[in-house]
């Protein structure tokens, strides 16, 4: 089968196409006949050698048709998505023509959308989710402050809010993308930059806080929370230096909670893919409730360009690639 292997780090002309076999069907396992996936930032940074850990093969996420399946949990043919469980990194990922996956990453989607559509949503609306609903505990007229809203996590983490009710301020660098933001119900958009909490009019009042700018922001997050607020980071579009200057005694109103979300989890027990209501939420897109389509659709034989557009930041929400 053809696959994209990462031939050492650096550039984008480490991402090579070789031909390599096609994975063997495993008990407990699935084999998935890729029909499209997502690029994360993720990957980029196992390309340059910035992750922890990575396979030959990266690739986070995919959407597909189950090729395999020797214990009988998926019929052959069905429509699956399936997302980390040590994809890319602890074993080869999307970024080919099949990949074998553990069956408690593989979850059924069959809603009526395009693969590239499709491929659009794990690991977005997955980890988007996962913030919201169990890490934040967000509840219907509450207000919610995203920082990095304009990056596919916070597209996705916007849909979700709005659609239980809370009153959304969303965060982006670049003024021109307000609009971006607003068309999906965010009730008002803010520059992004350092001190925000000495801008914003909610500051000291906003009761939950989605961090996709992460540790260079951080503090400051806190700073805008009431007893009882909340903060979950689960990105860092600011970089990965680690938080500087950080004295909760000083810098934080008591009772403040602080939580961290990483996608990668999904896959281990304690975070099992099934939690997600990724169907429920592919129907909503199907149906028109959720503006969910990608930004950017690339062939395969293209990725290095889709790194290069990554790197540049110049999506503007969630790229895919399409197999076929």
């Amino acid at each position: 089968m053809r696959a994209i292997v990462l031939d050492g780090f650096g550039g984008y002309d480490k991402l090579v196409y070789k031909d390599i076999p096609k994975p063997e069907p495993l008990h407990g396992h699935v084999v998935i006949r890729i029909k499209a996936f997502g690029v994360n930032h993720a990957e980029m940074h196992m390309r340059r050698g910035e992750w922890a850990e990575n396979a030959d093969v990266i690739g986070l996420e995919c959407v597909g048709l189950v090729d395999a399946c020797p214990g009988g949990e998926f019929p052959i043919g069905a429509k699956v998505a399936a997302m980390m469980g040590g994809m890319g990194r602890t074993i080869n990922g999307s970024y080919a023509e099949y990949v074998v996956v553990p069956t408690h990453v593989v979850t059924l989607i069959d809603a009526d959308l395009p693969w590239a559509e499709l491929a659009a949503l794990p690991e977005s609306y997955a980890t988007a989710w996962t913030c919201l609903f169990r890490n934040l505990e967000i509840q219907k007229g509450q207000t919610l402050l995203i920082r990095g809203a304009t990056s596919a996590f916070g597209q996705a983490a916007i849909n979700l809010a709005v659609d239980a009710g809370l009153k959304v301020i969303a965060t982006t660098r670049r003024r021109e993308r307000f609009p971006v933001l607003e068309a999906l119900g965010v009730t008002r958009c803010e520059v992004e930059g350092p001190e925000l909490s000495k801008r914003l009019p909610e500051s000291g009042k906003v009761d939950r806080i989605l961090d996709l700018v992460g540790n260079s922001v951080i503090v400051d997050s806190l700073a805008m929370l009431p007893r009882y607020g909340r903060a979950c980071i689960a990105g860092w579009l600011g970089g990965l230096d680690p938080v500087k200057d950080f004295n909760p005694l000083a810098q934080l109103n008591s009772g403040v909670y602080l939580t961290f979300f990483a996608s990668f989890h999904f896959g281990l027990p304690d975070f099992p893919l099934s939690d997600v209501p990724l169907a429920d939420i592919a129907r909503k897109v199907a149906a028109g409730r959720f503006q969910a389509k990608p930004a950017r659709i690339f062939k395969f034989e293209d990725i290095r360009e889709a790194h290069r557009v990554m790197e540049a930041n110049e999506a503007g929400g969630k790229m895919v690639v399409l197999v076929d």
